[in-house]
């Protein structure tokens, strides 16, 4: 540790009884050129008055002191923040009891007898204190820099939310009625012209493609924010499953607690996400010749697993870059203090499951 001026010089409380052993720690860290003001304190209110007044780099103190001992320090230090290294200078305890102090938190122990290794065992304990320091601090950072990523997270999945409802209704409001228009015009078309029959050709072309685009119109709407949430979760989930079962020709076996579920819409959505993307990657990847889907609101928790027997996935698979269905899935679990667990297996199918915890006014 190197300090180059005045500035930087340790600030260093001693708390020690012998004016002897006072000068001798001075004399031993000014001969080792240690750059430090050194504050001595005798009794346990000048160092309660020490500590309540002025910021230490460093505590150095003896263990038997008149009146009070290195404990009584300790338990004044232990709660400062930011707390300064401690460290234990005494010929008065042996080993084994300087250990069991050290378990307290001090920072290190010397012995008086070997007082000329005072400079490095300073030196040593405010090394360990800037890297202990450093890592808090890094994990401050890193704490918040994870909590902003999930504020964002849950803002861009609102957003991206709203933006669905906002499309689907104008599918919905705009195109869905244009279309609806033009197959009323197309039909009265062909009622109207019987003896035309080139005219009744195209016009029943044009039909056919306009009730492809009205399909196509709705499943993008269904998609998008379907109407049926509306009429809670287990409808939605029950239509999630008829529509996958329908569309794979796969059996999905439904099971709820009850037909009706108390839950805040924000919870909803998460639990009728994470189906409709486990039934989405079961439908493209898993081979699977059966689903299980169980929902339940018991015990305070809404639980949603949905379980297939197919191929599976390996850890490498679902940790594998630009996987982000499942990374989705736990951060959308997260904004509403839920939880998202997937097991898997090559050969013996996957399981997902999502829990969010349920105000006890709802359960």
């Amino acid at each position: 540790m190197d300090i180059e001026s005045a500035d930087q010089a340790l600030h260093i409380l001693h708390i020690e009884d012998s004016t002897a052993d006072q000068g001798l720690a001075r004399i031993t860290l000014r001969r080792a050129g240690l750059a430090c003001r050194i504050q001595t304190v005798e009794t346990f209110d000048d160092l309660q008055q020490a500590l309540a007044t002025q910021v230490f780099d460093l505590i150095l103190a003896d263990y038997h002191l008149p009146g009070f001992t290195a404990l009584d320090a300790w338990a004044l230090v232990e709660p400062l923040s930011p707390r300064p290294p401690f460290v234990l200078l005494s010929g008065a305890i042996g080993e084994a009891a300087a250990v069991d102090v050290m378990r307290l938190g001090m920072t290190d122990f010397l012995r008086k007898e070997d007082m000329a290794r005072l400079p490095l065992v300073l030196t040593r304990a405010m090394e360990v204190h800037e890297a202990r320091r450093a890592k808090e601090q890094a994990m401050a950072e890193l704490a918040l820099s994870e909590r902003r990523l999930a504020e964002l997270t849950e803002h861009l999945q609102s957003s991206i939310e709203e933006e669905r409802a906002s499309i689907a209704r104008e599918i919905h409001d705009d195109i869905g009625g244009s279309l609806t228009s033009v197959k009323f015009d197309l039909a009265w078309i062909t009622r109207n012209s019987p003896a035309n029959q080139a005219l009744q050709a195209h016009a029943g072309a044009a039909l056919e493609m306009l009730q492809h685009a009205l399909g196509a119109s709705q499943r993008i709407m269904m998609n998008l924010r379907p109407p049926v949430l509306d009429q809670g979760l287990v409808a939605a989930v029950q239509w999630l499953a008829e529509n996958f079962e329908r569309r794979t020709g796969v059996p999905v076996q439904l099971r709820t607690s009850s037909e009706q579920m108390a839950t805040s819409p924000e919870v909803q959505l998460v639990a009728y996400r994470t189906a409709q993307e486990a039934l989405t990657n079961i439908g493209k990847y898993a081979q699977a010749s059966r689903v299980e889907i169980e929902l339940s609101d018991r015990e305070g928790f809404l639980t949603l697993e949905v379980t297939d027997n197919g191929c599976g996935m390996t850890a490498e698979q679902r940790e594998k870059p630009r996987s982000f269905g499942l990374r989705g899935l736990h951060e959308r679990a997260r904004t509403v203090d839920g939880w998202l667990d997937v097991s898997s297996q090559p050969g013996r199918g996957t399981s997902i499951i999502v829990s969010v915890p349920l105000p006890s006014r709802l359960t």
